[in-house]
């Protein structure tokens, strides 16, 4: 089974114990993906969406930065993990479970949207993006990143990282969902965002516990992240 979305529930009772590699690997991205977000907002006081949000990783280390949180899941039991983990650091964070083609949220109420590891597994990418573009405010700013569809990321994604390394599960993801950068820039136009920056996402290095650790690359042929903006008037479009 491809694109298996079952894991994140099937774990999440141990999602922040840091006895699941693969787990740690998705936290050990976090800080590699906000070295770069990090440059292109000042996350306190903003009102910020997490789409996709697992068991919190990526909206914790938001929170911490200052910033009003909401995280959505359609994952409930990794929903539950989230919701318990933010009570024992005091962090006020409201999760929901929902998916990205029907967002529960008024229109403009956020102003950012979070989006990592996700756009590979959505049922359908253009109604996502929709609802990413009408809950942000004017202005807002949608944050993702996503994997490259080529050779060399069904070979690294895939392969190597499910296959021999396991730093995923077998099965946690659909080659043929994968997105060019180019498929994914005329969706979120098509939206009405304005895309904005790219760059790539890969190892930088090995942690103490021989786990990989992350940071922005040059080479967006595997992982990339980018920006969009919405348009401060509907005349910007």
């Amino acid at each position: 089974m491809r694109n298996d979305l079952t894991i994140y529930d099937t774990v999440a009772d141990q999602w922040w114990s840091d006895d699941i590699r693969w787990v740690r690997t998705l936290k050990n991205l976090v800080p590699g993906r906000l070295k770069w977000f990090d440059r292109q907002i000042d996350w306190q006081g903003k009102a910020v969406l997490d789409l996709g949000c697992a068991g919190g990783f990526m909206a914790e280390a938001i929170a911490a930065r200052g910033a009003d949180v909401t995280g959505i899941d359609p994952a409930a039991n990794a929903i539950d993990a989230a919701r318990a983990h933010a009570r024992t650091t005091g962090l006020r964070i409201g999760y929901d479970v929902g998916v990205g083609e029907a967002l529960p949220y008024d229109d403009g109420c956020f102003d950012a949207v979070v989006c990592v590891d996700v756009l590979e597994h959505v049922a359908d990418l253009n109604k996502v993006l929709s609802e990413v573009a009408r809950t942000l405010r004017p202005g807002g700013l949608f944050l993702f990143d996503t994997i490259n569809r080529n050779p060399l990321a069904r070979l690294a994604t895939i392969t190597i990282a499910e296959d021999v390394l396991r730093l995923l599960p077998r099965g946690t993801h659909d080659p043929a969902m994968f997105i060019k950068p180019r498929e994914l820039r005329v969706a979120m136009q098509g939206a009405g965002l304005v895309p904005g920056a790219v760059t790539g996402l890969g190892p930088r290095g090995i942690n103490r516990r021989f786990d990989l650790t992350f940071g922005p690359l040059p080479l967006t042929a595997i992982l990339y992240m980018g920006i969009a903006r919405k348009p401060m008037t509907e005349a910007a479009q």
